[in-house]
């Protein structure tokens, strides 16, 4: 293996979008005030002068959401795309996956030549090269425990099939990569389709030198927004304001100031006894809410139902299709609404690359840190379940961790910036946040995340959330579980994984249901 010494620059290229998206967003503002559709055709020089700044500068903004950008964009990092691109809910992406795609090639940011050089330079090299080398020494040691796992869930001693060999050999193997990538820097090139709407693509670009990975933003958000200049120069020249400058923003005295001595300990003391994920506080008449905001939405059909009757009605797939439909459609029925003022807070704790994925669910926001406010100087990382399995994985797994936070720590006694020598942490990284969610979204992600083929952590965090919200309100405990769970005596199949179906019977004992993998 081996890694550039200079970097590979991103690329990115728009890969769909309006024709005029200026043009556009200036005839739906006019819209508002005509008896007709306006169409972007009919706009004329004087209205872009006047109706598009008056419009952006009062705050009216819907208009600039209806031009989206379809951008696909490769080698960028995940430190980047969680810091920025994954870190508020308004946009959709599909990205590579790490837990699917081996990656047999060192792909990772460096820093821009003029950041690190000489030893520096090496120190960082190494230690991502260090990850790649690891993540594939660990892949191959995990095989063997990932193969005999996966043959006993498929029963491969008593019904041998050359077919479900194979596929339990290519099961196996992905499940054994997707655990060894915890090694792997969060420096590791990705990459990912991004669509965003004109208004997120503005926000972007005036908040790109804050965060965690300003330059890599400037580079990535400049290049995303210089691709919308070449078709329409005017959606950015006619509104809009430049970039803030790095002092003008409020978070940025703090991280370049860089962390008070960051102490996790009490955080973790905090979330005791649960390891990842602990509830600090939710709507106390919770079920009363749901059957008050139930009468208000259904009226006289259902005043004389009790309230555990109209909580039913929401939650019970019996008699509530929504609960087994392909596509979530709670947002859009009155009835599924009503879980949305139920609201549950928790405390929080996974992994760099679990969080990466629970941050997809958008719905459910949290407050994550910036890194290089939370940067531990002792190593701080998760442990699969696999790894603490194995003697000699965990000892390779944990030998690597100390190396890695020690190249870390050295890069900044040599004077690195702390945005560059994060990089070089592993996947494993703890980041630690709040998370608030409505019942409605949050059911949503339950049913998901409690599928044994969930992602670990995000698995047993969302099973410690369900344990705990059962606890206070018991009107849930029914009605809560994966989709094998939830469809149960009301569709088929149960499982809606199809042919990646876990092998287990979850649904005949949840949630009292065990884990190997």
């Amino acid at each position: 293996m081996s890694l550039p010494f200079e970097p590979l620059s991103p690329v990115i290229r728009l890969r769909n979008s309006f024709n005029r998206p200026y043009d556009d967003a200036i005839a739906a503002a006019r819209t508002c005030y005509s008896s007709d559709v306006v169409e972007a055709v009919d706009v004329t020089a004087k209205q872009r002068d006047s109706i598009g700044p008056l419009t952006f500068n009062a705050g009216h903004h819907t208009i600039y959401q209806h031009a989206t950008f379809e951008f696909s964009l490769e080698n960028i990092s995940r430190h980047f795309v969680w810091s920025i691109l994954h870190s508020f809910p308004f946009y959709n992406s599909d990205q590579q996956s790490q837990r699917y795609v081996r990656l047999n090639e060192v792909r990772a940011f460096l820093p821009p030549p003029e950041k690190m050089t000489g030893k520096a330079f090496q120190l960082y090299r190494s230690a991502v090269v260090e990850g790649f080398q690891t993540y594939r020494e660990l892949a191959e040691i995990l095989k063997a425990d990932t193969l005999r796992i996966m043959g006993k869930i498929r029963h491969l001693d008593r019904h041998p099939h050359p077919r479900l060999e194979k596929q339990v050999v290519r099961e196996a193997d992905k499940k054994a990569i997707e655990i060894a990538r915890y090694v792997l820097p969060v420096a590791t090139h990705t990459a990912m389709v991004y669509t965003c709407s004109g208004l997120v693509l503005h926000r972007l670009w005036r908040l790109m030198n804050g965060g965690d990975t300003p330059t890599e933003a400037r580079t990535v958000i400049g290049a995303m927004v210089q691709a919308v200049k070449e078709i329409d120069p005017d959606f950015f020249s006619k509104i809009g304001d430049p970039p803030l400058e790095r002092e003008e923003i409020p978070e940025s005295s703090w991280v370049d100031a860089g962390p008070a001595d960051y102490d996790p300990a009490e955080w973790d003391r905090e979330l005791a006894p649960y390891r990842l994920s602990k509830l600090m506080d939710y709507t106390a008449n919770g079920e009363k809410v749901i059957a008050q905001s139930m009468r208000m939405a259904l009226g006289s059909a259902v005043t004389s139902r009790s309230s555990s009757d109209l909580v039913r009605l929401a939650l019970d797939p019996h008699v509530n299709r929504y609960r087994i439909e392909k596509i979530d459609l709670s947002a859009q029925s009155p009835v599924m609404r009503t879980l949305h003022h139920v609201y549950y807070t928790f405390q929080k704790r996974l992994s760099h690359s679990a969080d990466s994925q629970n941050q997809r669910h958008r719905m459910v926001p949290g407050t994550r840190p910036l890194y290089q406010l939370v940067d531990t100087a002792r190593p701080d990382f998760f442990r699969p379940m696999l790894i603490e399995r194995n003697p000699k994985a965990l000892e390779m797994y944990d030998r690597h961790m100390k190396k890695i936070w020690k190249a870390k720590n050295d890069l900044l006694e040599m004077g690195v910036p702390r945005e560059f020598a994060v990089y070089v942490l592993p996947n494993a990284a703890n980041v630690r946040f709040m998370e608030s969610g409505s019942l409605l979204f949050l059911l949503h992600k339950w049913t998901q995340r409690t599928c044994l083929n969930a992602q670990e952590e995000i698995f047993h965090a969302s099973m410690e959330e369900v344990e705990q919200v059962t606890k206070v309100h018991p009107f849930l405990k029914d009605f809560v579980g994966p989709p094998c769970v939830v469809r149960n005596g009301v569709a088929s199949p149960r499982c809606t994984e199809g042919s990646h179906f876990c092998g287990i019977p979850v649904w005949r004992d949840f949630p009292n249901v065990q884990r190997e993998l």
